[in-house]
């Protein structure tokens, strides 16, 4: 028992954990971040600027339920995943706002 690592005993294994952006980055996330990589694009995905207005700014209504709906999350980017649960906010409030008419109109 002269070896110092036996003396100290089992050695745990220790996992690194992954911090800050790249916790949040799915492996659908990484798979296409790679992708631009490769083919020279920017990190940054421009499939919504190109259906015109960007979804930080679609106003609520019926076309941002049809983008939310139709998003998948597990492609989206940790900034926009914000803006994703952003725009989902503002549908919420738009469908109450909604609702509490129809309410209203009901009761009078």
């Amino acid at each position: 028992m002269n070896d110092p690592l036996e003396a100290a005993g089992p050695m745990k294994s220790v996992e690194p954990k992954a911090a800050g952006p790249m916790k949040a980055m799915s492996p659908g996330v990484v798979d296409f971040l790679f992708r631009q990589l490769v083919a020279g694009e920017p990190p940054v995905d421009v499939q919504w600027q190109r259906e015109g207005i960007a979804l930080a700014e679609q106003p609520p209504g019926p076309e941002l339920a049809r983008r939310l709906s139709e998003t998948d999350l597990d492609s989206l980017t940790p900034a926009e995943l914000f803006d994703y649960i952003r725009a989902a906010q503002r549908l919420g409030a738009w469908a109450d706002k909604l609702r509490e008419a129809a309410v209203e109109h009901y009761c009078a």
